[in-house]
């Protein structure tokens, strides 16, 4: 058997950083990642799936898999009704 090493996203982030057109790349999709963690955490804390969460914000289930994986550029419009099913606070910020 073949010893298989691991390594965590962390490390795997940490050693692509250090390529400068990854970490162009990285920080330009930051906020797009960053909304797509959180609401993945927030739907999965409130044990909805991706359907019922559109049935909710009353769009298709494809519309929230493409923002879950950063594919969409989901209006504000969008963003707010998706907080309201979420039960949760948008809050947007400059920094």
């Amino acid at each position: 058997m073949r010893n298989r090493q691991s390594y965590t996203f962390r490390e795997d982030l940490a050693k692509r950083l250090k390529d400068p057109t990854f970490k162009k790349a990285w920080e330009e999709s930051e906020a797009e990642y960053l909304l797509a963690k959180r609401m993945i955490e927030v739907r999965l804390m409130k044990k909805l799936t991706q359907r019922e969460l559109a049935q909710r914000v009353k769009t298709s289930q494809t519309q929230i898999a493409r923002i879950e994986t950063m594919s969409a550029n989901p209006s504000l419009h969008t963003l707010k009704r998706i907080a309201k099913a979420l039960d949760t606070k948008l809050i947007l910020n400059f920094k």
